[in-house]
C-alpha cells in the first residue's frame, strides 16, 4: 500500500513537471548565425549541396571530417566546418576560433587530400 502511494505521488510530480508551459527564447537569445552564413550565398562559393557523391570524393570528405572531429584539441567551431569535395579538390569553409586551428584544420585536409587539392575559404572568428 504504501509502494502505491510513493507511486501516485512521484506520477503527480511528473505529470506537473510535464506541464508546466515551455517558454519561447526571448528574441535578444535566438540563435542567429545568417552574418556567418553569408559566404554561402555568394555565387560561385562551395556549398554543401555540392558534394559529389562518387565514391572517391565522398570518401575524401569523410576521411578528413573524421579526422577533424577526432582531434579532440580544436574547437567545435573548427569541428563544424564544411568540407565539400568536387572531382578531387577539397573546400573548406566556416569559421574556427584561431589561426592555429585554422592551420591544423588546413593541414589534415591536405594530409588526406594532397596540398595542392586543398582551398581554405576559413575564417577566425572572434571570441565572445
Amino acid at each position: 500500500m504504501r509502494f502505491h502511494t510513493i507511486a501516485a505521488g512521484l506520477v503527480m510530480l511528473l505529470a506537473a513537471a510535464v506541464a508546466q508551459p515551455v517558454q519561447a527564447q526571448s528574441d535578444e537569445h535566438k540563435a542567429d548565425n545568417t552574418s556567418v552564413n553569408k559566404s554561402d550565398r555568394q555565387s560561385g562559393q562551395p556549398t554543401a549541396d555540392q558534394q559529389k557523391e562518387n565514391v572517391s570524393d565522398r570518401d575524401m570528405s569523410k576521411n578528413i571530417r573524421r579526422a577533424i572531429t577526432k582531434d579532440k584539441s580544436l574547437s567545435t567551431y573548427a569541428h563544424n566546418v564544411k568540407v565539400i569535395s568536387e572531382h578531387g579538390t577539397v573546400t573548406l569553409s566556416g569559421p574556427v576560433r584561431s589561426e592555429e586551428e585554422k592551420h591544423a584544420v588546413e593541414a589534415k585536409a591536405a594530409e588526406i587530400a594532397g596540398q595542392n587539392n586543398v582551398k581554405s575559404e576559413l575564417s577566425v572568428a572572434a571570441k565572445p
